[in-house]
């Protein structure tokens, strides 16, 4: 009789959702997001050269709407603490595959930490390189490469570690082999 999501994933991200089946599991699982006990880990591919082997982005997020009346979010010191960890996985001449940690939850947080440092999400519509989507496109990536790979967390009610894990799509997961048949790897 109840469904609800546990966290959401921006439309264009596929992986993993968490669905309670009991409010009162709900309740217990924001609280354990809210207070970092759900580990997250997403793979994503960026445009450039990614360096550090591990690098932590701290830099607080703030909301707001367009004109238009979409939402979007940049950094800004009066925002909301976030707090993402960046792992590299791979490394080619023009993209980096890599695993990011988020230690907070905030809306966009990947796509607006990683564009910020100079490293926009392939495929990202809002916050990408938007002549680049155009080229990746025309080389079969047609959406935004982001994918909710990892969630690790106690039951909410049993407190059983749950660990969960979902493959790359297909369509990412092609993606990655025409980068590695099509370009010199340098890194992983």
């Amino acid at each position: 009789r109840f469904l609800e999501l546990a966290h959401r994933l921006d439309r264009e991200t596929s992986g993993l959702l968490v669905v309670a089946k009991k409010r009162s599991a709900l309740t217990v699982l924001h609280d354990m997001m809210r207070n970092g006990r759900v580990e997250k880990r997403y793979l994503t591919l960026v445009a450039g050269r990614w360096m550090n082997p591990l690098q932590h982005i701290k830099a607080s997020l703030h909301k707001y709407l367009t004109p238009e009346g979409e939402r979007r979010v940049s950094v800004d010191r009066e925002g909301k603490p976030a707090h993402s960890i960046v792992r590299l996985s791979k490394r080619w001449q023009s993209a980096s595959f890599v695993e990011v940690e988020l230690k907070t939850g905030r809306t966009h947080q990947i796509r607006v930490h990683l564009t910020h440092q100079g490293f926009p999400l392939c495929g990202d519509d809002k916050y990408g390189d938007f002549a680049l989507n155009k080229r990746l496109e025309g080389q079969g990536l047609r959406r935004m490469f982001l994918h909710a790979a990892r969630l690790r967390f106690r039951h909410p009610l049993t407190d059983t570690e749950i660990a969960l894990e979902s493959p790359l799509p297909e369509e990412l997961a092609g993606y990655l082999a025409h980068l590695e048949a099509t370009e010199q790897r340098d890194y992983g």
